[in-house]
């Protein structure tokens, strides 16, 4: 019977479940709606027996669970702390401990944007590196660090939000403050902007279509996007000197119209130290949080090795 460690990865809308062998390599997965407003017991039965369901299919031995879930957590005890307005009775709720309970296994909880950047760094666009910031740009912009192979969070946790950075517009950011990265980076942000350009509402990927078709204004809007990145990057490159980015979520799918911009921006004002900045689109894609998940709840059972 192999040995497996399962990765979860609860959305307000969705939950991916997936096993994985001690190397990283996908068995299998399944994808489930989330009971977000039934809950903390109701969401995660519903992934417990996901994952019961995978290894009756592979007839395979429970080493571990990582979760990664969105919003803030506490990683050391396990517990949801803050959650969007999508989820009932989330926030508070103790994941690991009733993970483990339900499975008889060790567990692990993180927020979502650092599981995304563990599962690039241990599988991914930029496995083996040992520092990294990773972007993922979904409706708002999520953001995560890794200093030498280790998760930093900072202090309060908030290391890495690189998305509620100010400087960036002279908009009101969802969070109530102004001129975050999300404002122009987001899909939100994107889909707002276009909106004050051409008097048209439309998606963030509609936005995108109309850039390929010739649009100057959706086009601009991706330009502005790109310098906003790119800046995200160098102010990383400054003050911390970490030159390698990887970038995910629905927005990434843009990456003909990202990379370019991007790319431009970075040309234009190189960082002090003369170091290229390695820019990566996520090679994962809908597996990167619950598998980087995985890789945290196998370094825990390994012993706290490094996941790079």
């Amino acid at each position: 019977m192999s040995t497996v460690f399962a990765g979860i990865d609860v959305g307000g809308t969705n939950t991916k479940v997936l096993l994985a062998t001690p190397d990283l390599e996908v068995i299998d997965r399944i994808d489930l709606p989330t009971p977000a407003h039934a809950g903390g017991d109701a969401i995660v039965t519903a992934a417990v027996e996901a994952v019961r369901v995978l290894l009756d299919r592979h007839r395979a031995s429970l080493a571990g669970v990582g979760v990664g879930a969105a919003g803030v957590v506490d990683a050391t005890t396990g517990t949801v702390l803050v959650t969007a307005n999508s989820f009932t009775g989330w926030a508070g709720y103790g994941v690991t401990a009733a993970v483990s309970a339900a499975l008889g296994v060790p567990a692990t909880l993180d927020n979502d944007v650092n599981a995304f950047l563990l599962g690039e760094l241990a599988a991914g666009a930029v496995a083996g590196e040992a520092d990294a910031l990773g972007m993922t740009l979904g409706t708002g912009v999520g953001g995560a660090l890794v200093l030498g192979g280790t998760l930093f969070a900072g202090p309060r946790g908030a290391a890495g939000e690189i998305g509620h950075v100010p400087g960036f517009s002279d908009v009101r950011c969802t969070c109530g403050q102004v001129g975050h990265l999300e404002t122009i980076a987001g899909a939100r942000g994107i889909a707002d902007r276009y909106a004050e350009r051409s008097g048209r509402r439309v998606s963030a990927r509609a936005v995108a279509d109309a850039a390929r078709a010739g649009d100057l204004d959706a086009a601009e809007v991706f330009a502005i996007t790109g310098w906003g990145i790119a800046r995200a990057a160098l102010l990383t490159a400054g003050i911390l000197d970490v030159t390698t980015v990887v970038i995910g979520g629905g927005v990434a799918r843009s990456w003909d119209l990202l990379e370019p911009a991007v790319s431009a921006a970075i040309a234009a004002e190189p960082p002090v130290s003369g170091a290229a900045i390695r820019l990566a689109q996520s090679a994962l894609g809908a597996d990167a949080v619950a598998l980087g998940a995985a890789a945290q709840v196998r370094d825990l059972v390994r012993g706290g090795a490094p996941v790079s």
